[in-house]
């Protein structure tokens, strides 16, 4: 648990995934634990999952999930364009992805990837489309404090009932990392089980409400 005068309240602890498996691969256990923030997500349209590492990938495609099986449409935007990893993590083609589509060398529909649901999601009418990173970017923070992804945004928030952004990490890109969060309406942390005091510090100084943490245990 996380504990201390910074303590942030913890909505769910999941599993990561085992080494050399995908993200994608996660327990009935994580799922049921997920549901239950989904009501905290009620009043929030674009919520961005912030942190250190791994463990905002592995959080947002956790909660991508629970929520398209919920039956809402759900749309997972990678903002972490300097280490894009959401295409091996989900299986899914790097390119072209959120990078491209910023210096206009794609257009919506060469960036949108549905991905396939199946049991209780099917049933419930849920829908996922992931926009991947792209190539690895080395000033991301540029890129994503242009107006046309602030415009990008506010197109999806009009087209999905959910928009989780994958922010980059708070503390190595705080810049860009400030730049994802301030288009967010709320956003949720990704932390480790025993997590640094610094990268609580930093989560805390991000402008949206921070709703709470999902811990991802190793």
């Amino acid at each position: 648990m996380l504990r201390g005068r910074s303590r942030i309240p913890v909505l769910a602890e999941i599993a990561g995934p085992a080494e050399s498996t995908q993200a994608w691969a996660l327990t009935g256990r994580d799922f049921e634990a997920l549901g239950e923030v989904l009501p905290r997500l009620a009043e929030q349209r674009v919520v961005a999952v912030v942190g250190e590492g791994d463990e905002p990938a592995v959080a947002a495609i956790a909660l991508a999930s629970a929520a398209a099986a919920s039956g809402r449409s759900v749309i997972l935007v990678e903002c972490d364009l300097a280490r894009p990893r959401l295409a091996a993590q989900v299986g899914l083609a790097p390119t072209p992805g959120l990078h491209e589509y910023l210096r206009w060398e794609a257009e919506p529909a060469d960036v949108l990837q549905p991905v396939a649901l199946a049991g209780p999601a099917t049933a419930a009418g849920g829908q996922l489309v992931c926009v991947c990173g792209g190539r690895p970017a080395t000033k991301a923070e540029t890129l994503l404090g242009l107006q046309s992804f602030a415009h990008v945004v506010e197109k999806l928030r009009s087209a999905y009932e959910l928009v989780l952004l994958i922010a980059p990490p708070v503390l190595s890109e705080p810049a860009a990392s400030l730049a994802v969060a301030a288009q967010a309406d709320a956003a949720i942390a990704a932390l480790p089980s025993a997590s640094d005091r610094g990268v609580r510090a930093a989560l805390r100084r991000l402008p949206p409400a921070l709703l709470g943490a999902i811990v991802v245990s190793g």
